[in-house]
């Protein structure tokens, strides 16, 4: 897949969300909405991971 603008990406992942949505609707724990918008991005060819750590500080403490 040729490299996306972030424009386009934006688009890609947002729709990806939305169909999410339609399909599953509200009310679910949040695992299953990860495992079916891991699902949906993988299925458009885009590089994704899931829950992959990320360094935070909060008021100067390492998170």
């Amino acid at each position: 897949m040729p490299e996306l603008s972030e424009n386009e990406l934006s688009e890609k992942i947002i729709g990806a969300a939305i169909e999410v949505h339609k399909e599953l609707g509200p009310g679910l724990l949040e695992s299953a909405y990860e495992a079916a918008l891991f699902f949906e991005l993988n299925s458009m060819d885009l590089m994704v991971q899931k829950q992959v750590p990320v360094e935070t500080i909060y008021k100067g403490h390492r998170l």
